[in-house]
């Protein structure tokens, strides 16, 4: 039936009414936020480091960033690094191995590359240092992709999964999408998992369609909401760094 004969929130009530659910939706809003917000920094300042000619070395490090394009050391080397940093079970395994991309860092070099030298050197003769370049020149003017890859470390910050079940241990630091995964687990089941029920807070069981379909709206409306504000920026993001001239 396209039209259901009788309308129901229960779902969204199931998914809404434990105080783990929310808890994990802090979580992945301080992902989003302050992760996004760490990525733009580090990806954009490092763009513009290596897009300055006079970098002693910079071949050297663009192509060691270019080897992490295309060899991935896997799961268990990044489970181990993470484990020796001493960042197991802490909201930095889900920050840091997502810091940034490769891709997105040889991107905006393109497009600081295009930015002409006159503009750092009007900066500099009126006094900036570099980082004060940077923060009152490259930035302004990256504004639109900014804006494009901030959505991008957005969403995934937003989606985490796997880390957090790689990595994640205590169930206060459990991002959305993992708690989301453990209620359709839980309503999958004809007889609830005491152990899961616990922890959620809730021994209720639910079919998992309709869970899964409110999962999906739950987790698909901040992004929603966000979008239309940063749409304008998009389609020149999606540009930086594709043409020269």
């Amino acid at each position: 039936m396209l039209i259901p004969q009788k309308w129901s929130l229960a779902s969204y009530e199931y998914i809404l009414s434990t105080k783990t659910f929310l808890r994990s939706m802090g979580i992945s809003g301080i992902l989003a936020v302050g992760g996004t917000l760490l990525s733009l920094i580090v990806t954009s300042s490092l763009a513009y480091v290596l897009s300055r000619r006079r970098l002693k070395g910079r071949t050297f490090i663009l192509f060691a960033i270019l080897i992490t394009m295309l060899f991935n050391p896997g799961m268990i080397p990044n489970y181990l690094l993470i484990d020796k940093l001493g960042l197991m079970d802490s909201i930095w395994a889900l920050i840091l191995p997502s810091l940034t991309s490769a891709w997105y860092v040889f991107l905006m070099r393109n497009f600081y590359l295009e930015v002409p030298d006159e503009l750092e050197e009007a900066a500099k003769i009126d006094g900036c240092s570099d980082i004060g370049v940077y923060f009152r020149i490259m930035i302004p003017v990256s504004a639109s992709a900014m804006a494009a890859f901030g959505l991008f470390f957005a969403v995934a910050y937003w989606n985490t999964y796997f880390a957090g079940v790689l990595y994640i241990n205590s169930d206060s630091l459990r991002p959305m999408q993992v708690i989301l995964q453990l209620m359709l687990v839980q309503s999958s089941t004809q007889v609830a998992d005491p152990s899961v029920a616990q922890m959620l807070g809730s021994e209720q069981v639910m079919p998992p369609q309709v869970i899964k379909m409110a999962a999906v709206v739950i987790s698909s409306i901040p992004i929603v909401i966000v979008y239309p504000f940063l749409q304008k920026y998009f389609t020149q993001g999606m540009m930086v760094g594709s043409v020269k001239g």
